[in-house]
Protein backbone atom coordinates (compact mmCIF):
# COMPACT_ATOMS: atom_id res chain seq x y z
CA UNK A 1 0.00 0.00 0.00
CA UNK A 2 1.14 3.43 -1.20
CA UNK A 3 0.37 6.68 -0.23
CA UNK A 4 1.45 10.14 0.69
CA UNK A 5 0.01 13.08 3.18
CA UNK A 6 1.93 16.25 3.43
CA UNK A 7 0.71 18.59 6.40
CA UNK A 8 2.10 22.32 6.67
CA UNK A 9 2.65 23.78 10.10
CA UNK A 10 5.17 26.66 10.39
CA UNK A 11 7.89 26.78 9.05
CA UNK A 12 8.05 22.80 8.24
CA UNK A 13 6.31 20.06 6.72
CA UNK A 14 5.31 16.53 8.20
CA UNK A 15 5.01 14.02 5.32
CA UNK A 16 3.92 10.06 5.76
CA UNK A 17 5.29 7.85 2.73
CA UNK A 18 4.85 4.25 2.97
CA UNK A 19 3.78 4.60 6.65
CA UNK A 20 7.05 6.52 7.40
CA UNK A 21 7.35 10.15 8.94
CA UNK A 22 9.38 12.62 7.98
CA UNK A 23 9.78 16.13 8.47
CA UNK A 24 12.13 18.64 7.16
CA UNK A 25 12.11 22.43 8.38
CA UNK A 26 12.73 25.50 5.76
CA UNK A 27 13.72 28.83 6.16
CA UNK A 28 12.59 31.10 3.02
CA UNK A 29 14.36 34.37 1.80
CA UNK A 30 14.02 35.90 -1.55
CA UNK A 31 16.29 37.97 -3.51
CA UNK A 32 15.20 40.87 -6.32
CA UNK A 33 16.89 41.60 -9.73
CA UNK A 34 15.72 45.01 -10.62
CA UNK A 35 16.55 46.28 -13.95
CA UNK A 36 15.93 49.97 -15.28
CA UNK A 37 15.40 49.23 -18.56
CA UNK A 38 18.88 50.45 -19.71
CA UNK A 39 21.17 47.59 -19.15
CA UNK A 40 21.49 48.59 -15.39
CA UNK A 41 21.01 46.28 -12.36
CA UNK A 42 19.96 47.42 -8.95
CA UNK A 43 22.66 46.37 -6.64
CA UNK A 44 23.69 45.89 -2.99
CA UNK A 45 27.72 45.78 -1.45
CA UNK A 46 25.82 44.14 1.77
CA UNK A 47 27.11 44.74 5.18
CA UNK A 48 26.99 40.94 6.12
CA UNK A 49 30.18 39.17 7.25
CA UNK A 50 28.77 36.07 7.31
CA UNK A 51 27.74 36.29 2.99
CA UNK A 52 30.12 39.74 2.15
CA UNK A 53 30.03 41.30 -1.48
CA UNK A 54 27.75 42.83 -4.31
CA UNK A 55 24.32 41.16 -4.39
CA UNK A 56 20.77 41.97 -5.41
CA UNK A 57 18.50 42.88 -2.66
CA UNK A 58 16.76 40.51 -0.57
CA UNK A 59 15.79 38.83 2.64
CA UNK A 60 13.84 36.66 5.12
CA UNK A 61 10.20 35.90 4.48
CA UNK A 62 8.10 36.79 7.64
CA UNK A 63 6.17 34.15 8.90
CA UNK A 64 2.92 33.92 7.66
CA UNK A 65 3.96 36.51 4.85
CA UNK A 66 3.69 35.74 0.66
CA UNK A 67 6.86 35.15 -0.74
CA UNK A 68 6.31 37.63 -3.57
CA UNK A 69 5.28 40.36 -0.31
CA UNK A 70 8.27 39.40 1.20
CA UNK A 71 10.36 40.54 -2.44
CA UNK A 72 8.48 43.86 -2.33
CA UNK A 73 8.61 44.52 1.38
CA UNK A 74 13.23 43.93 1.41
CA UNK A 75 13.55 45.40 -1.87
CA UNK A 76 11.72 48.71 -0.59
CA UNK A 77 13.43 48.50 3.09
CA UNK A 78 16.73 47.91 1.60
CA UNK A 79 16.88 50.53 -1.35
CA UNK A 80 13.94 52.68 -1.10
CA UNK A 81 12.25 51.38 -4.06
CA UNK A 82 8.63 49.86 -4.38
CA UNK A 83 9.00 47.34 -6.88
CA UNK A 84 5.57 46.36 -8.91
CA UNK A 85 4.69 43.00 -10.22
CA UNK A 86 7.71 41.38 -9.63
CA UNK A 87 7.94 37.72 -11.46
CA UNK A 88 9.00 34.70 -9.79
CA UNK A 89 12.25 33.03 -12.04
CA UNK A 90 13.82 30.44 -9.91
CA UNK A 91 14.61 28.93 -6.64
CA UNK A 92 18.37 28.66 -4.82
CA UNK A 93 18.36 25.43 -2.00
CA UNK A 94 20.46 24.70 0.71
CA UNK A 95 20.88 22.25 3.66
CA UNK A 96 21.53 24.32 6.29
CA UNK A 97 21.63 23.24 10.67
CA UNK A 98 19.72 21.74 12.28
CA UNK A 99 18.40 19.71 9.26
CA UNK A 100 16.32 22.38 8.09
CA UNK A 101 16.77 23.40 4.30
CA UNK A 102 17.39 27.11 2.99
CA UNK A 103 15.37 28.21 0.30
CA UNK A 104 15.89 31.68 -2.17
CA UNK A 105 13.12 32.45 -3.89
CA UNK A 106 14.87 34.64 -7.16
CA UNK A 107 12.90 37.07 -8.64
CA UNK A 108 12.77 39.83 -11.26
CA UNK A 109 11.30 42.89 -11.76
CA UNK A 110 11.77 45.73 -13.88
CA UNK A 111 8.81 48.89 -12.89
CA UNK A 112 8.95 50.18 -9.75
CA UNK A 113 8.45 54.08 -7.81
CA UNK A 114 10.47 55.67 -5.64
CA UNK A 115 13.96 56.74 -4.94
CA UNK A 116 17.11 55.06 -4.29
CA UNK A 117 18.21 55.11 -0.85
CA UNK A 118 20.86 52.60 0.84
CA UNK A 119 20.61 51.32 4.52
CA UNK A 120 22.01 49.83 7.17
CA UNK A 121 21.89 46.63 5.24
CA UNK A 122 24.67 48.02 2.73
CA UNK A 123 25.17 50.62 0.25
CA UNK A 124 22.57 50.28 -3.39
CA UNK A 125 23.28 51.57 -6.59
CA UNK A 126 22.57 50.96 -10.43
CA UNK A 127 25.74 48.76 -11.97
CA UNK A 128 25.42 48.05 -15.72
CA UNK A 129 24.87 44.11 -15.94
CA UNK A 130 28.66 44.36 -18.03
CA UNK A 131 30.54 45.65 -15.33
CA UNK A 132 29.38 43.07 -12.78
CA UNK A 133 32.92 40.97 -13.10
CA UNK A 134 35.01 44.74 -12.27
CA UNK A 135 33.17 43.91 -8.63
CA UNK A 136 33.50 41.97 -5.69
CA UNK A 137 30.01 39.87 -5.82
CA UNK A 138 29.25 37.50 -3.14
CA UNK A 139 30.51 33.92 -3.89
CA UNK A 140 27.88 32.07 -6.21
CA UNK A 141 26.86 35.31 -7.66
CA UNK A 142 27.30 34.30 -11.01
CA UNK A 143 25.92 31.16 -11.05
CA UNK A 144 22.48 32.38 -9.43
CA UNK A 145 22.58 35.26 -12.23
CA UNK A 146 22.55 32.27 -14.81
CA UNK A 147 19.38 31.19 -13.17
CA UNK A 148 18.29 34.85 -12.85
CA UNK A 149 18.53 35.41 -16.46
CA UNK A 150 17.87 31.89 -18.13
CA UNK A 151 14.23 30.75 -19.96
CA UNK A 152 15.19 27.31 -18.96
CA UNK A 153 16.64 27.13 -16.05
CA UNK A 154 15.02 27.90 -12.47
CA UNK A 155 16.89 25.91 -9.86
CA UNK A 156 20.28 26.45 -8.01
CA UNK A 157 21.24 23.97 -5.90
CA UNK A 158 24.09 22.58 -3.15
CA UNK A 159 24.01 19.55 -2.47
CA UNK A 160 26.10 17.43 -0.63
CA UNK A 161 27.82 13.78 -2.21
CA UNK A 162 28.41 10.62 -0.01
CA UNK A 163 32.19 11.04 0.17
CA UNK A 164 31.03 14.75 2.28
CA UNK A 165 32.15 16.97 -0.59
CA UNK A 166 29.78 20.17 -1.90
CA UNK A 167 28.27 19.92 -5.25
CA UNK A 168 26.73 22.67 -6.89
CA UNK A 169 23.35 21.71 -9.80
CA UNK A 170 21.68 24.27 -11.92
CA UNK A 171 18.64 22.68 -12.98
Amino acid sequence: MRFFLCVHEGFGTFSVWRGVAMAEQAIFTVLAMVSDGSGNLLMEDRNDPGWPGICFPGGHVEPGEAFTAAAIRETREETGLTIENPTLCGVKQFPAKGNARYVVFFYKADRYTGNLRSSDEGEVFWLPRQQLSEYPLVEDFMDMLKVFESDTLNEFQYYQEDNGEWGLRLL
